[in-house]
């Protein structure tokens, strides 16, 4: 694993940060939410991003945020990933973007790798399930939340949206358990907004094993982001991730839980940018 030299950039607007980004040929940043978000939660990294002249984009995945899709209809990655593929099948020739993925949206980013790694510069994957091949991206989250058989007998967590003698469609914490995961350092207006706004997660996308070739997935520019203060994936599991699956950089966020673009927004942007700067 390379470390990469880490750079100090102000918290607040810095004019050289813009002056230094007016070089950077690709600017155009895709945010991909995780489980049960959607383009909502980065708000305040899609304004710090704007202010030095970046050009960031944030999607809803299937079923997700304000998409009209109905996540119980949500069964394979590919169709969660669909207004993902979408936008980088229209993008045109020339054009690469930068992917920062969160949470279970990490798995996306593998996927959308693995089918244009042409067209992605940078792939950023947010305290995320960057998954190995021939893996699941529950499986990451295994050690939180026990094996798979043990997961899928919790049946309080699940939505069976094709009726109760089928099997589960999706999958909703409760309020309080999502609290103590995701938020345990979030401030409180965040997570009322999250509370308001989070949407069941389809489970089909995330008990899928992702195949990923040496030629295609393995040729991007991956880098991660850990968050030490992390409820849902520990600073264990990112490191064994990390370990198992070396980017070309790692960065860490002290003092972070889940969900660093409430947390800690203005880490996450300072390195988000120095990222966006590696040549």
């Amino acid at each position: 694993m390379k470390a990469i030299p880490r750079r100090q950039f102000l918290l607040e607007v810095n004019p050289e940060v813009s002056e230094s980004l007016e070089n950077v040929k690709f600017k155009r940043i895709i945010l991909i939410h995780g489980e049960g978000f959607g383009a909502w939660c980065w708000y305040k990294t899609i304004a710090q991003l704007e202010e030095v002249g970046l050009l960031p984009t944030a999607l809803d995945l299937s079923g997700s945020g304000i998409d009209l899709t109905d996540s119980n209809t949500v069964t394979t990655l590919a169709q969660y990933s669909k207004p993902l593929i979408h936008y980088l099948e229209n993008l045109p020739e020339d054009e690469k973007v930068i992917l920062v993925g969160h949470s279970s949206g990490g798995a996306c980013l593998s996927y959308a790798l693995e089918c244009f790694p042409e067209k992605i510069s940078k792939a950023i994957f947010l305290c995320a399930t960057m998954v190995s091949n021939g893996q699941r991206p529950f499986d990451v989250f295994a050690e939180e939340l026990g094996s798979a058989e043990h997961f899928m007998q919790e049946s309080q967590f699940f939505i069976y949206g094709n009726g109760q003698d089928k099997p589960p469609t999706g999958f909703m914490f409760e309020k309080q358990l999502i609290k103590g995961l995701y938020f345990n350092q979030s401030p409180t207006k965040d997570v009322a907004l999250a509370m308001v706004s989070m949407r069941p997660t389809p489970l089909g996308p995330i008990m899928e094993k992702l195949s990923l070739s040496p030629e295609k997935y393995e040729t991007g520019r991956r880098f991660y982001i850990q968050t030490l203060e992390d409820h849902a994936l520990s600073s264990d599991v990112q490191e064994k991730l990390v370990r198992e699956n070396p980017p070309e950089g790692v960065f860490k966020i002290k003092g972070s839980d889940h969900c660093p673009f409430f947390s800690k927004p203005h880490s996450l942007h300072k390195i988000l940018v120095e990222i966006v700067q590696i040549p």
